[in-house]
């Protein structure tokens, strides 16, 4: 069984920064995709960046320029550098590791408020 812990989320002026981490147990993180997800008040779930096993990265429109997806296979831990922050960016933000057969494992969420 996996277990990923997400750290780092709080309460930020609009313009801040955040640095997100995701700690895996087990032993599939390194060989496998993780992302970083949010869900704002009242929406759904959404995408806001991928990263592969080899770095290869993936940003959703909204967060480019200003997010950095990362992680460090060593220690099993995901990261997600949150610059200029806003409003709309606030949320639960999820992060998530791809598994053989389909399987997704996900976070329990950190919140993620962007005051203005």
């Amino acid at each position: 069984q996996v277990q990923l812990v997400e750290s780092g989320g709080g309460l930020v002026q609009a313009g801040g920064s955040l640095r997100l981490s995701c700690v895996a147990s087990g032993s599939i993180f390194s060989m496998n995709a993780m992302g970083w997800y949010r869900q704002p008040p009242g929406k759904q779930r959404e995408l806001v960046a991928t990263i592969t096993p080899s770095g290869r990265t993936n940003y959703a429109d909204s967060v480019k320029g200003r997010f950095t997806i990362s992680r460090d296979n060593a220690k099993n831990t995901g990261y997600l550098q949150s610059n200029s922050l806003k409003p709309e960016d606030t949320g639960v933000y999820y992060c998530e590791v791809d598994a053989p057969y389909g399987q997704r494992y996900w976070g329990q969420g950190t919140q993620v408020t962007v005051s203005s």
